[in-house]
């Protein structure tokens, strides 16, 4: 099974790992590309302006391109220690030791617009770059990785379940179809139910956990909800590959 995360937009900054290098990183299919992007934030950092603009940053965060700056010179960490924020404060991939930590470290990744895929020990350096973002005089993020992510993903799915919590914008970068989607939904006391996105990122890090340790191996939707209702969550499976975590609101 791989668990398939979105990335944050908040890193730990530093790293005590060795400076950038393509040939550390897991699918050597993508690194055409991700030498690219990395060589064009670097120079598009810069120019400040241009750099606010492309990546949407405010005065107050030029720290970010300050980081871009420094892409292939600064250290690095495991992808999965890098990102922080909701999803990975309830993942809290740290705290799994053992045969769960084995586990969590061979079935997560990481679906990122500058590396395409990571998976959760490949060493990575601070970044800026969002899946929306468009650097100038270039292509859309998603028109440069769905030519080279989506048969890697595809690869990947013909082996192992993938179960893909990535948003919408990191999704469609790397299209998979087939794969087990989980939406958050606040069910409200006469029954109707929204989707919420206040604890979207907390159930979805709390269920990536869940399945990171778990000794089962699911092999399709079902499994991943039996995983997720032994835990206490309310789940529906309302398509094959769909599951619907159902909140009281």
């Amino acid at each position: 099974m791989l668990v398939l995360l979105p990335p944050s937009e908040t890193k730990r900054a530093g790293g005590e790992g060795p400076p950038m290098s393509l040939d550390a990183l897991s699918h050597h299919e993508l690194d055409p590309v991700r030498k690219e992007l990395l060589d064009e934030l670097v120079e598009l950092s810069g120019d400040v302006a241009a750099s606010r603009t492309a990546l949407g940053l405010s005065p107050r965060q030029d720290d970010e391109i300050a980081r871009n700056a420094a892409l292939w010179s600064s250290g690095t960490m495991p992808a999965l220690q890098r990102y922080t924020g909701v999803l990975y404060d309830a993942l809290d991939v740290s705290s799994l030791t053992g045969a769960a930590g084995a586990r969590a470290t061979a079935r997560l990744a990481v679906g990122s617009a500058l590396f395409g895929l990571l998976r959760a020990a490949d060493p990575v350096p601070a970044y800026r770059l969002s899946a929306g973002s468009t650097l100038p005089g270039r292509p859309t993020l998603a028109a440069r990785w769905r030519p080279v992510l989506e048969p890697v993903l595809a690869a990947l799915a013909t082996d192992e379940l993938v179960v893909d919590l990535r948003s919408g914008s990191y999704a469609g970068l790397g299209r998979l179809p087939g794969a087990v989607t989980v939406t958050v939904l606040a069910e409200r006391a006469d029954g109707k139910r929204t989707v919420v996105s206040h604890h979207n990122k907390s159930h979805k890090g709390r269920l990536a956990r869940l399945l990171a340790g778990t000794r089962a191996e699911p092999s399709d939707a079902a499994g991943v909800a039996a995983i997720a209702r032994r835990a206490g969550m309310t789940v529906e499976r309302p398509a094959p590959t769909e599951l619907e975590i159902v909140l009281p609101l």
